[in-house]
């Protein structure tokens, strides 16, 4: 039997509220900007609390060259521009994109602000009244469809994963057993969420919204930012990446994944350890390899609390344990591939990003946050952990390519 295929990242496209692009992104990393800032999106009058973590001053036809930006929705936008970017930053050209490919996109939300526009007009107007023109684009379907179109692409598997807020880690997950079983030459992969205003309501009539900042691990932490964003991964096997001279920004270690399905919101803290030691077992590394954790790091009570034991149930002495949700607040289907994003460019420019808005760290988390000031050195090992309702939690590996 054939050993699997290494699996590197060879381009990264990233939209988001700290920056748009890889060097912007990590420009956004490095100082621990903050993208928190007063909801537009929507109207939150009515709201008790109303910041959220939008992308500011993103114009979907800055970045695409192929897709009309009118025929799609938000989200779609954001997918195909990280696409976009994606391709850009990996030097891939049309030769490339010919080959047999994986576009894997995952979400929470879809295309929230058509579904909500849509809602809205049949409550306002009734079912017969609603606009077929965004009727005709609310299928999740368009993320991966947006990507496909902009980027002109005909050999090509198209599939949208749900898994709400791990969305983006399964999707990265499907591009590594594709790349590493020889189906696909190249695999895009990542996640995508708009603001969106149903999930919003949601998380705050939970009051699981916080009033001003997103403070994870922190005493006085009061819950998520609800956030926008978009992350696209290019994959490829190592041998592929060598052959055309491709910049590798990290290897795909391994991954590994599980659900519990007890809780519809509680998290798991035994399920989430055995999840990091079925990612740890199939990176081949031991719990002392990692530099440090990108945690799921919500900022919410029970989000913190169990994460931080499931960590400690791992680890006999744990990593730093960061939380980039402090600065990109929770993007949804997007933040688990917004962080592995984040763990390859740490990697390649050798620090580990803030958790940033951070007072005092509660004793029962006890971790190192890496409080407010990112920390210089050389990361050779990251763990991305993501977790969403129904007990779905999926653990990424990433390395120094050797």
């Amino acid at each position: 039997m054939n050993e699997p295929e290494r699996v590197v990242i060879s381009g990264l496209g990233v939209v988001s509220s700290i920056g748009i692009g890889a060097e912007a992104f990590t420009a956004g990393l490095r100082a621990g900007r903050d993208g928190a800032k007063p909801i537009t999106s929507f109207d939150t009058a009515g709201f008790e609390r109303g910041i959220g973590t939008e992308i500011p001053g993103f114009t979907a036809a800055d970045w695409l060259r192929v897709l009309d930006p009118a025929t799609v929705g938000r989200a779609a936008q954001l997918s195909a521009a990280a696409a976009r970017l994606a391709v850009r930053d990996g030097d891939l050209s049309d030769r490339h994109l010919r080959r047999r490919t994986l576009v894997s996109v995952g979400t929470t939300d879809g295309e929230s602000q058509d579904l909500d526009a849509l809602a809205a007009q049949q409550v306002h107007r009734g079912i017969e009244q609603v606009d077929p023109r965004l009727a005709g684009r609310v299928s999740a379907g368009r993320l991966t469809a947006s990507i496909v179109a902009e980027l002109g692409l005909d050999d090509v598997e198209a599939v949208t994963i749900g898994t709400a807020c791990a969305a983006g880690n399964y999707a990265i997950g499907s591009g590594v057993d594709a790349i590493r079983a020889g189906d696909v030459d190249l695999a895009l992969c990542g996640g995508v969420d708009a603001m969106c205003r149903k999930t919003f309501a949601g998380f705050h009539r939970l009051g699981a919204v916080s009033p001003d900042r997103c403070r994870p691990f922190d005493r006085d932490r009061a819950g998520i930012l609800p956030g926008e964003g978009a992350a696209i991964l290019v994959l490829e096997s190592l041998a592929s990446a060598r052959a055309r001279g491709a910049r590798i920004h990290a290897e795909v270690l391994g991954y590994g994944l599980n659900c519990d399905a007890r809780s519809p919101v509680a998290p798991d803290k035994a399920t989430l350890a055995d999840c990091m030691r079925l990612a740890h077992a199939d990176a081949g590394v031991q719990p002392a390899d990692i530099d440090f954790v990108s945690a799921h790091g919500t900022g919410t009570r029970a989000n913190d609390l169990t994460e931080a034991g499931a960590i400690r149930d791992v680890f006999d002495v744990p990593p730093p344990v960061v939380s980039i949700k402090s600065m990109l607040g929770h993007t949804m289907g997007a933040a688990g591939a917004l962080a592995v994003a984040a763990g390859a460019l740490a990697i390649t420019n050798g620090f580990i990003p803030p958790t940033i808005n951070h007072r005092e760290t509660d004793p029962e988390c006890d971790v190192d946050c890496v409080p407010n000031t990112a920390r210089a050195g050389r990361v050779d090992v990251v763990q991305n952990n993501a977790l969403a309702f129904g007990g779905n939690n999926c653990v990424v590996v990433l390395g120094r390519l050797k």
